[in-house]
């Protein structure tokens, strides 16, 4: 089945919020409303904290107006959201092997809900494309531009535009000075002061945010094959900075970003579409279009452990900061979680409500793990409870990536629909309350 036929995200029709309300309503609400009502039912607004506690939405879907009650509108999309698959029946599989983990947990709490950032999708497998480098400064993608929100100013600006002519201002060896016209951006990776954008067509594009300008553009490959699926930005041995790309080509490619010279470029037998590197250096998860994943010597690409267990292709992984632990995200709607000197079976396995698990993060101090499903449920786990209790964060969207900022205390979740996309922020609970308002 084709791509379109399957998961027509190109048109944003198929998981559309307000067109599946209007469904429902079976042309007895929105659908029949006068143009007046209409705009009255899509008129976006923000969401605070305050508000919230006082009944209101968090996304601000007004439902006492709908013909469908919320509670009534989420058994339905559970019922009816489809998964995607590459290996057929793999979370049918999983439901019927794994039940999930206790409710209950409370982490974070919901603090505010921006309409002006309009997150949006390129590839409904990827969804790396939020980025939190401090807890007022996100990055996302927002069609062809890759957006920097401040939640301390409410002010949002443009970094990039791939819409048009994308060429670097600095000279490098191997930099590809004509550029690139019209680039589709496929994921995103922002860390400290260094962005980086990847292509459909194997592009990486490389910015400085202390500079203007883009430091560095280049092809990966010119593969037939050639989406950009991931990239992972890290500090390497030596204390420099390094980024590795994750290639639809088969390859993983490590460049130094002093110099943006090509360090590694290691083959694989299958589409790698998700890579990252433990806080040691000594080891690298590499998980793609394949039912094992694996574990990887990044100094010569050599396979020195596989993670056995998933029924599907693999498109996420993250490493707890204690070196040991790390997670592979799953389409057969699992989270796994294993120890890198135990692989013959997962420590945790952990199964989503919707669908694929797209995105992991770990947060830094290692007390949570947070997992995204496509969308509606991010899940926020307990590491010190074992995986056992989690936090579910309940919405209706497509996600666009979420992400947790450096400190920890602030996410943000990039919620992609014609009608209701936005930034979601949830701020860590602590003992005492801030304030509702920006310091």
């Amino acid at each position: 089945m084709s791509y379109d036929d399957m998961y027509p995200f190109d048109h944003m029709d198929e998981d559309d919020f307000f067109d599946d309300i209007d469904d429902q309503n079976h042309g007895g609400g929105v659908g029949d409303a006068s143009l007046d009502e209409y705009e009255m039912l899509t008129k976006v607004t923000d969401t605070s904290a305050a508000q919230a506690r006082k009944g209101k939405d968090i996304q601000g879907i007004p439902w006492e107006r709908l013909n469908i009650s919320r509670e009534r509108y989420r058994l339905t999309r559970l019922e009816q959201y489809r998964n995607f698959e590459n290996i057929l029946t793999s979370g049918e599989a999983v439901d019927k092997e794994c039940k999930q983990m206790e409710k209950g947990g409370n982490y974070y709490e919901f603090f505010y809900n921006t309409r002006m950032v309009k997150p949006t999708i390129l590839h409904f497998q990827l969804r790396n494309l939020v980025w939190a480098t401090s807890k007022h400064d996100v990055y996302l993608i927002s069609n062809y531009s890759v957006n920097h929100w401040s939640s301390l100013s409410g002010n949002l600006s443009e970094i990039i535009n791939f819409a048009g002519h994308v060429a670097p201002t600095e000279r490098y060896a191997g930099n590809l000075l004509e550029g690139f016209s019209q680039t589709q951006i496929s994921t995103l990776a922002v860390k400290d002061n260094l962005l980086v954008a990847g292509g459909f067509q194997g592009e990486l594009t490389c910015k400085r945010l202390d500079k203007k300008g883009v430091s560095f553009c280049t092809r990966t490959t010119h593969d037939d094959n050639a989406i950009t699926n991931a990239i992972d930005i890290y500090e390497s041995l030596s204390g420099a900075t390094h980024l590795i790309a994750s290639n639809n080509d088969c390859g993983v490619r490590e460049y130094d970003t002093q110099s943006f010279q090509l360090l590694n470029n290691f083959q694989f037998s299958w589409p790698v579409n998700h890579t990252s590197i433990s806080p040691d250096r000594k080891l690298m998860t590499v998980v793609g279009d394949n039912l094992d994943g694996l574990l990887v010597d990044p100094q010569n690409g050599k396979t020195v452990g596989t993670m056995v267990g998933h029924r599907d292709y693999s498109f996420a992984s993250a490493w707890h900061p204690d070196g040991r632990t790390f997670a592979t995200g799953n389409q057969d709607k699992t989270c796994r979680v294993w120890d890198a000197r135990h692989l013959s079976s997962p420590i945790a396995i952990l199964k989503g409500n919707l669908g694929a698990t797209r995105s992991i993060r770990f947060s830094s101090d290692g007390q949570y793990m947070v997992v995204a499903e496509p969308a509606d449920f991010v899940h926020v786990y307990s590491t010190k409870a074992d995986y056992r209790k989690r936090q579910e964060i309940d919405f209706f969207g497509e996600i666009s990536g979420v992400s947790l900022s450096p400190d920890d205390e602030c996410m943000y979740i990039g919620i992609w629909d014609r009608t209701y996309a936005s930034l979601l922020q949830y701020n860590r609970k602590h003992q005492y309350h801030y304030l509702d308002s920006y310091f």
